[in-house]
């Protein structure tokens, strides 16, 4: 699989669906949080990484609260490695939230 140079819109992307599904977690609306991470994850992702991700989640028999939770992780990650790609211009571009960029740093 050939890697694709992550751009700005890239990430934008990326933390709207993360944005968005933190804001359907607190308002315990775990079916669509977990599509929003999902989506957030996904952004210029190795499918059969998040496809092995999803199988593990799905044999640990989770609650649906705890999987949106897994799926959180999941896409912080994923948008944390996200900006972390860009160069320091993109990363002008891109108004990174700063409660994100603060959790990032503690990881």
């Amino acid at each position: 699989m050939q890697q694709h140079a992550v751009t700005v819109e890239d990430v934008r992307e990326a933390q709207d669906n993360f944005k968005a599904g933190v804001s359907q977690h607190e308002g315990k609306e775990y079916q669509e949080a977990v599509q929003s991470f999902k989506t957030s994850a996904s952004v210029l992702a190795d499918e059969e990484h998040l496809k092995e991700f999803q199988k593990k989640l799905k044999t640990g028999k989770y609650k649906l609260q705890q999987e949106s939770i897994a799926y959180m992780g999941c896409a912080a990650v994923h948008l944390s490695n996200l900006i972390n790609a860009l160069d320091d211009d993109q990363k002008e571009q891109v108004p990174v939230d700063t409660q994100l960029t603060e959790a990032f740093k503690g990881w």
